[in-house]
């Protein structure tokens, strides 16, 4: 008698769970890294590409004693809330989590991931969280595309973006959720690359040239910067290939290179040289003119982080004589549209290169009551030595540092605007500057920046 193929296996129902084993799971929610959840024997199944409502027969992949991850097998029942992806390779591709989700679900997703949050970490009995800011358009948003370059096993030069959970390159000629224009330029500059010669970098051996491929445009303008990352600057012929590139694309205005020589998955290195054009584009934001490099930190979704910026605004009700401190400030981008309307703003920032630009941009604008200074905020805030109205923060992932979160403890600006890409983190932070019982967390208010991804902006309110 023949052993039965894996496909014919029946769904084991035991107790000990196994690697390899199908089973059968009802998908009831989303986790915060977007993977739907289910549960099988009262133990919690994670599934990617899943949606709540989903009945799936799915494959085990990792396990531990009380949870595991598993691949999907074969969807048996299909959720109400399941559509049709934009892209073609979205099944595979890492660059989104969330396409075969309807854009309605996903902002329930995005909201209830950000209460969750707030009441497991942050202690918090129903938090004041708004529904979430809708972003304009779903698709076609993102400002800023950064793409590995690899080689295929027909040594074809590929750009794209990582298969979920892997270093197996997807090669994409144009990507449903970064601004259309940027498209031709995608699919263009591989076989450009590809007839120069240029080798491409291979990260399991650190030789080759060629890392990543960076677009960038101004969403207002339609001002264009094309970045290459290289392991060093020997390129040869690259002068006159940037020129050509500038020749081709008339809304393209620079060709950088950006040196990145360490061993690390980190895209950009410190060092980014112009080739051709101009080292920045220009966009408009928050009715100024800003000036952004192919480096700078810039929201990928310019509508909708201006959406924010207006909310935020709406709710300080500034009356123009209070003082206002941007930590974490970046190139100004929120310190000055706010700086018109206060007395004065100070921003604190630490990348000097953020400095810089802030400054070139607040004197574009005409703006002379803002000042920046460059330093980490944990050392700079407890120095400042005044007492401020209002205290913005706009902190990486990795959210406030203690000695910042003790400093507006003891300085108690009557309010502050915590902004945040990390609803975890955020939790945490709010946790402490709350239970003293010194700040009253007044509104949360989500956006979504990252349509298509489980991520979501969120601007936390908090009056003395």
């Amino acid at each position: 008698m023949s052993m039965p193929k894996l496909s014919d296996w029946v769904v084991v129902n035991h107790p000990q769970w196994q690697q390899g084993q199908l089973v059968e799971v009802a998908i009831a929610d989303l986790s915060d890294t977007g993977d739907g959840v289910g549960r099988w024997n009262e133990r919690v199944v994670f599934v990617p590409d899943t949606v709540p409502g989903d009945r799936a027969l799915v494959r085990l992949v990792h396990i531990k004693p009380q949870y595991a991850h598993a691949k999907l097998h074969k969807l048996l029942t299909a959720s109400s809330q399941r559509i049709r992806p934009s892209c073609i390779v979205a099944d595979k591709c890492g660059g989104c989590q969330w396409q075969h989700i309807s854009y309605e679900y996903q902002l329930q997703a995005k909201q209830n991931q950000v209460i969750q949050a707030l009441e497991r970490i942050g202690g918090f009995s129903s938090p004041p969280v708004e529904p979430v800011l809708a972003a304009s358009s779903a698709l076609g948003y993102r400002n800023k595309a950064t793409y590995p370059i690899g080689i295929s096993s027909t040594n074809q030069v590929q750009a794209g973006y990582y298969q979920k959970a892997s270093h197996q390159l997807i090669n994409l000629n144009q990507c449903p959720v970064q601004d259309s224009r940027l498209n031709p330029l995608l699919a263009q500059v591989k076989q450009d690359i590809q007839a120069r010669g240029w080798t491409i970098y291979d990260e399991k051996h650190h030789k080759g040239q060629v890392r990543h491929l960076a677009l960038r445009i101004g969403r207002r303008t339609g001002e264009m910067l094309l970045t290459l990352v290289v392991k060093d600057w020997d390129l040869p012929g690259i002068v006159d290939q940037a020129q050509e590139w500038l020749n081709f694309y008339p809304q393209l205005v620079g060709v950088s290179l950006n040196r990145n020589p360490a061993r690390t998955n980190a895209i950009f290195g410190s060092e980014t040289s112009c080739i051709a054009g101009q080292s920045y584009l220009l966009e408009n934001f928050g009715g100024l003119e800003f000036q952004v490099r192919p480096d700078t930190f810039f929201q990928v979704y310019t509508e909708t982080a201006e959406a924010l910026l207006e909310m935020i605004m709406q709710y300080l009700n500034l009356q123009g004589d209070e003082v206002l401190v941007d930590a974490y400030c970046g190139i100004g981008t929120l310190t000055l549209p706010l700086a018109q309307r206060v007395r004065e703003a100070i921003g604190l920032e630490v990348q000097p290169e953020a400095v810089q630009q802030a400054q070139i941009n607040a004197d574009r604008n005409n703006i002379t009551n803002v000042t920046f200074q460059a330093g980490a905020v944990e050392k700079l805030l407890p120095q400042l030595g005044i007492a401020p109205d209002i205290v913005l923060l706009d902190p990486p992932r990795k959210g406030c540092d203690r000695t910042v979160v003790e400093s507006l403890l003891e300085s108690s600006p009557r309010h502050l605007v915590y902004v945040s890409c990390k609803p975890a983190t955020l939790a945490r932070d709010l946790k402490l500057l709350c239970q003293t019982g010194k700040y009253h967390l007044t509104k949360v208010q989500p956006a979504d920046f990252f349509p298509q991804t489980n991520h979501v902006e969120c601007a936390a309110f908090l009056t003395l």
